[in-house]
């Protein structure tokens, strides 16, 4: 059933939603944190957006992280991945059915981006959670980038997620779409945050924030940021920037 809902939302994100690259350069200075170099350097989110292959694969080795390499390589991603197993006992995956999955490009990512994930999932079974579904990770541009081999960002670099919803323990589904109510404009994380009147909205903004509080990505996009993001949450790692941002 979850599966069934998911579908339609999958193919719309896929079609309409690539608009971050423009409304990112809108984004509000209060919402900006622009760090210094050395601070940067220190944050997750940047320690593994700059690492190098070499480095990369080493990682993920030496955690033990379950991946097989994506083939064919994509143009665009320095180190393209499946996952292949759960992360700390949470299983991340797009909403396709299970036996599309293993030959789907959604379920492509960039190594440093499931490094950063690793972590992710420690504050993921924190809350109990076993299962991440997400709309996308890697997905192609939209349009056809000037030098179509060089390393891309966002989701055509495989260093996007789109997070649409997260499974308990229990059983229980929290959906970003159905349980976060957005406000546009509205804060997201810190005292001056709008209260969401859902429980369930509740946790998923808890895991964001406490994401955004370990600086595990650059930027983190909610329902209180656009009309596209009205479902999932954008959280994305992206090399040479200094600037954190929570929408």
């Amino acid at each position: 059933m979850l599966r069934s809902r998911f579908a339609p939302i999958l193919g719309s994100i896929v079609a309409g939603a690539v608009v971050l690259g423009a409304t990112l350069a809108r984004a509000d200075a209060p919402f900006r944190e622009a760090l210094s170099e050395a601070e940067a350097r220190t944050a997750p989110a940047s320690r593994y957006a700059n690492l190098t292959n070499a480095e990369t694969l080493a990682l993920l080795q030496a955690r033990r992280i379950p991946f097989e390499a994506a083939v064919p390589p994509l143009p665009g991603v320095r180190m393209p991945i499946r996952l292949t197993g759960p992360l700390r006992g949470v299983w991340i995956h797009s909403a396709l059915p299970p036996e599309r999955r293993a030959g789907s490009m959604f379920e492509i990512l960039d190594g440093r981006l499931a490094l950063v994930l690793d972590e992710f999932a420690e504050i993921l079974a924190a809350h109990d959670v076993v299962e991440l579904v997400h709309f996308t990770m890697y997905r192609p541009p939209t349009e056809n980038p000037r030098d179509p081999g060089a390393p891309q960002v966002r989701h055509p670099g495989g260093l996007a997620i789109d997070f649409g919803a997260v499974k308990f323990a229990d059983g229980e589904w929290l959906s970003v779409g159905v349980h976060w109510m957005a406000h546009i404009g509205a804060r997201t994380c810190g005292v001056q945050a709008r209260r969401l009147d859902h429980r369930k909205g509740r946790e998923i903004r808890s895991i964001a924030c406490e994401a955004a509080a370990r600086r595990l990505f650059h930027y983190t996009l909610t329902p209180h940021y656009d009309g596209p993001h009205a479902d999932h949450l954008h959280l994305e790692i992206r090399p040479g920037t200094t600037t954190f941002l929570v929408r």
